[in-house]
């Protein structure tokens, strides 16, 4: 089958889609942590404008809002480019319908990706009118993420439409092990999200201990309390300190967690030749992220610091779905033959005696072997 334009062109924007979000998100998390986020207290607008206003007309609109110019248009700024993404996830909607006849086409990626940047605008709204709430910061930072990789996931399923007519590829199902990885990963991002939110980023001082010691006082049921009341500016954070140390404390022990699932995905899949790149740039990554981790405690939580914290945790997500992506991608004839051969099998009961050992250890040693295709040898 011969690739349209359309399908041609989406796949361009969608590979741009993933730069732009990844800088939307980077841009939403300098304006949390330059305290921007209320810089305009309304939405879409700012005081009511397109743009941001001068002093006379904030003052008419808000009078107990004070104007700062500079966190007004770093909100505004993200706004813009969150905009211009909204309109790339437009444009891609509309060349799923126009190439809604090419076979294998994902355009039910493109219309969750529609549904995702429409909700994304919602938790971009709720979070300047309920004044920063921490689980609404939560959600629309793992809304931001869930945009950043469905553009890759667009990406890499236009990218198999090639391969599909070349009798390329197909998806597997991944195993319980890179589930439970993906799992903690969305949690160790969302403990993230969750110490910024809450302003715990440098509640323990100093790494490996908190505050001088391995286990501190800690309140876990205030840190973790999701029925968090709504009304109050959480700017600067509402929590005690005992309640920011659990919080900070749960963030580490993610990370550790995290790392130990990371280290046996490694010594499960390094025999795959073909993973073992994926796998070098995820630990060096997550050891990127760790070091960062630790610096932004020791330094007090530079900006330039957190905001590549931020960044590195983006980059981890991204590689750890190519890395599924690559892992889980089989080809169909070896597909094919698996399938045939279950086939016989189980209408005898699964009895293996229909094959010789020697071809039996031939087709497992092919079935660990599933991104070569046939009569490719190492």
């Amino acid at each position: 089958m011969k690739t349209t334009k359309h399908v041609r062109l989406a796949r361009c924007l969608s590979l741009f889609g993933v730069l732009l979000a990844l800088v939307v998100m980077l841009l939403g998390a300098w304006t949390r942590l330059v305290d921007a986020g209320l810089g305009c207290p309304d939405w879409p607008g700012c005081y009511g404008k397109l743009v941001v206003p001068d002093d006379a007309t904030a003052l008419a609109h808000s009078p107990h809002v004070p104007l700062d110019p500079g966190k007004a248009w770093a909100e505004m700024f993200h706004r813009y480019m969150a905009g211009v993404l909204g309109l790339l996830v437009l444009g891609l909607t509309f060349l799923a319908w126009r190439a809604r006849s090419v076979a294998g086409y994902p355009w039910r990626t493109s219309a969750v990706l529609l549904l995702a940047i429409l909700l994304q605008g919602a938790f971009g709204a709720f979070t300047v009118t309920l004044k920063l709430w921490p689980q609404v910061v939560v959600l629309h930072l793992l809304g931001g993420l869930g945009v950043t990789l469905l553009f890759l996931w667009l990406y890499l399923s236009l990218r198999r439409i090639d391969a599909r007519a070349r009798g390329g590829y197909r998806l597997s199902r991944p195993g319980a092990l890179w589930l439970i990885a993906i799992g903690l990963l969305v949690l160790q991002i969302a403990l993230g999200g969750w110490t910024s939110s809450n302003y715990a980023g440098i509640a323990c001082h100093g790494v490996p201990t908190c505050n001088g010691q391995w286990w501190p006082t800690m309140d876990w049921s205030e840190g973790f309390n999701l029925t968090q009341t709504i009304g109050p500016n959480y700017l600067y954070g509402q929590l005690h300190a005992e309640a920011r140390t659990a919080i900070q404390v749960a963030h580490r022990l993610g990370a550790i967690a995290l790392g130990l699932v990371m280290l046996l995905l490694t010594v499960r899949y390094w025999h795959r030749r073909v993973l073992r790149p994926y796998l070098t740039l995820l630990s060096g990554i997550y050891a990127l992220q760790l070091g960062l981790g630790i610096a932004n405690v020791l330094l007090w939580l530079p900006l330039d610091l957190a905001l590549a914290h931020t960044a590195g945790a983006v980059l981890l997500a991204l590689v750890m779905t190519m890395t599924v992506w690559r892992a889980t991608s089989l080809p169909q004839s070896c597909s094919s033959s698996m399938n045939e051969n279950a086939a016989e099998t189980s209408g005898l009961g699964g009895v293996l005696t229909l094959v010789s050992r020697r071809q039996h250890r031939k087709l497992r040693y092919e079935t660990q072997r599933p991104w070569l295709p046939e009569g490719t040898d190492q």
